[in-house]
């Protein structure tokens, strides 16, 4: 839309150029000669006006619709790196608690091989029978 926009800018800012720089009413445009009479010459006019503010309003309406979905896009990356963050954090904490559980595994399976009674175990020290204390 802004490239359309610019497009009829410039057609625009062309017309007036060229308006400007002819001295009679007589225009030679791409090897045609045009005889604008008064009316003609009007709504020749309005005519450009309407292409210069359509192609103003073009380009208007399309900055605002990138910006807008940059906006979007600038959100959604940041929600993004958001969830990642929390991913991050919540693996890294289970990655510490995996590795807690494994060292105190491994210690009650020392324990264990060396026949002292561990915490989880049924033999509680003096203990031989299956109830618990």
């Amino acid at each position: 839309m802004v490239l359309l926009g610019l497009i009829l800018v410039l057609l625009a800012g062309g017309a007036v150029a060229l308006v400007a720089t002819e001295e009679t009413s007589r225009y030679i445009l791409f090897g045609n000669t045009y005889q604008l009479d008064h009316v003609q010459m009007f709504l020749a006019g309005a005519v450009t006006a309407a292409a210069l503010l359509a192609g103003l309003w073009l380009i208007g309406s399309g900055s605002r619709r990138t910006a807008r979905k940059r906006r979007r896009l600038r959100t959604a990356r940041a929600e993004a790196a958001g969830r990642v963050s929390r991913l991050e954090d919540e693996k890294r904490n289970l990655e510490r608690r995996l590795e807690r559980d494994r060292v105190t595994g491994d210690r009650a399976a020392n324990d264990r091989a060396a026949g002292e009674p561990v915490d989880g175990d049924r033999l509680v020290a003096g203990r031989t029978d299956d109830t618990r204390p």
